[in-house]
């Protein structure tokens, strides 16, 4: 079997795509799971930019380091080159189905998906709102990676 590559997707690829990568590269870490990891966004608006400021404080404070991930959009080859494409809400997993090409190797789906108790919900976008947008996006994410460990360990 090949080593699972797991991609996360959001808008701009500032906030939760890269929260949610450097809450499963911690939980993969720890578990010593051996894993691709990478984030992007369905949209051009921050390629090549750092996460947001308060993203990358919030994950340092949970002890990831996310300072040196850059934005970058999503393409159809990922979907050849990732075995997971979890996107966090579902106007980004849309947009995401709509450039999957025909000899994909996995489907997108919604990250809380992995979530007992959270199927079918969003990871709300902090970008707009406070510290505790952000806590509550990392908490979501956190529950995510700690469930896609479990799942890929299987």
């Amino acid at each position: 079997m090949t080593e699972p590559a797991v991609l996360f997707v959001c808008l701009g690829n500032i906030c939760r795509s890269p929260m949610a990568e450097g809450a499963f590269r911690a939980a993969a870490e720890a578990a010593g799971l051996a894993v691709t990891i990478d984030s992007a966004g369905t949209a051009a608006y921050h390629v090549g930019e750092p996460p947001d400021p308060r993203a990358q404080e919030m994950a340092r404070r949970h002890g990831a380091d996310i300072g040196g991930l850059r934005g970058r959009q999503l393409v159809a080859a990922d979907f050849r080159r990732f075995t997971h494409v979890l996107v966090m809400d579902h106007a980004n997993l849309a947009d995401a189905r709509a450039i999957v090409p025909e000899d994909a190797v996995c489907q997108p789906q919604l990250l809380l998906d992995l979530v007992p108790g959270r199927e079918g919900a969003a990871v709300a976008d902090p970008y707009y709102g406070g510290e505790e947008h952000f806590e509550d996006t990392w908490a979501d994410v956190s529950r995510a990676a700690a469930a896609l460990v479990q799942a890929l360990r299987r």
